[in-house]
């Protein structure tokens, strides 16, 4: 065999060495209650849940509480089957947070609150076409 074809053959193998040890790790969006299930069976894998922030009748969010130091906070999250939930994050406020159309959160239940590891954000300026005007 010719060395190029070993040299290919263990990049192959590297591969899918890599492939297979992260298909482990790849997580789902679930609800509160299949997080809360997955849960009390024992599952200690960080889960992944999607929602909105809980906003009252006027559009303004509700329940967001800092801690003395801000540098932890709770805030509610709605899921996609509209059960609120509590959050905790042991983080300052993202910035932005406010102003996120979704929020996904990555963490586990202890015991009925969910504590979240990572928050990411999906804000709604960042990805509407925004018309420019030329002048010519």
């Amino acid at each position: 065999m010719k060395k190029t074809h070993i040299i290919a053959i263990v990049a192959i193998a590297a591969a899918i060495a890599i492939i297979i040890s992260t298909a482990g790790d790849a997580s789902t969006y679930v609800t509160f209650e299949q997080a809360f299930q997955m849960a009390s069976q024992g599952n200690k894998k960080d889960i992944h849940v999607v929602g909105e922030l809980k906003k009252d009748a006027a559009g303004h969010i509700v329940g967001i509480e800092k801690s003395a130091d801000n540098l932890s906070f709770s805030f509610i999250l709605v899921d996609d089957n509209r059960r609120e939930q509590i959050v905790y994050y042991q983080e300052p406020i993202p910035p932005d947070f406010a102003k996120s159309e979704k929020v996904v959160v990555i963490g586990s239940y202890h015991g009925d609150k969910f504590i979240a590891d990572k928050i990411l954000l999906k804000c709604p300026s960042k990805y509407q076409e925004q018309k420019l005007n030329a002048r010519v």
